[in-house]
């Protein structure tokens, strides 16, 4: 009959889900293969001014998620090593209830860091928005970045195209109950972030510009 729309076949749409995930995972290793170069272990890392520490979730009691207390840790862990000076907190806190950089804070002030060493973004609401704040607000131009190592790749990829000389360590210390869920979620998330860093560059929460004092 004329006229009519060709119709997809079922082994079309079969094929559709399959094709999307290699295009995925092909993305994120391609990312991996290249930014591993600059992961390195905790006790090999270079000396840099700040520590960038990526918020992960808080639980309603206020409590850190085990992936934000890891992170928290190990940058605790760069900062008694002497490899950093200053950290960076930065997380969401878009609602009156809910403030991942300020529970980073008092988690980090519990375990002995002077409270004049550490800094907080309250509007790191995802990882372009952090790097983009890092570089723009904090004048950040060398740092480590700290988080987990699924995570890791886009991390470095962004700063490193925000301007900002990094390396990253990773935090991972526990098997985490999660960790296929915010892998698959990183899968999706790494083609959002070539897309923001390289094409469509949209612009964050700002403010005035508050530089990171290390001397």
């Amino acid at each position: 009959m004329t006229g009519q729309r060709p119709r997809f076949s079922k082994w079309g749409y079969a094929l559709i889900i399959p094709i999307i995930l290699l295009v995925l995972i092909g993305c994120y290793a391609g990312y991996y293969y290249h930014y591993s170069r600059l992961i390195v272990p905790l006790e090999d890392a270079p000396i840099k001014p700040v520590a960038i520490v990526f918020g992960a979730g808080i639980w309603p009691d206020g409590g850190l998620s085990d992936i934000l207390a890891d992170r928290v840790d190990t940058a605790i862990d760069l900062y008694r090593l002497g490899k950093v000076s200053k950290l960076l907190f930065t997380g969401d806190n878009r609602t009156l209830d809910y403030n991942e950089p300020q529970r980073m804070r008092e988690y980090a002030l519990a375990r002995g860091i002077p409270d004049e060493d550490i800094v907080l973004d309250y509007a790191g609401r995802r990882t372009y928005d952090s790097c983009y704040r890092a570089n723009y607000i904090f004048e950040v131009q060398d740092a480590i970045l700290v988080t987990q190592a699924y995570h890791l790749p886009r991390a470095l990829f962004t700063a490193e195209n925000m301007g900002i000389r990094v390396v990253g360590v990773a935090a991972d210390r526990h098997a985490y109950r999660y960790i296929r869920n915010y892998t698959l979620r990183e899968l999706a998330a790494t083609p959002v972030a070539w897309w923001q860093v390289l094409v469509s560059h949209p612009t964050p929460v700002l403010g005035s510009k508050l530089p990171i004092s290390t001397t």
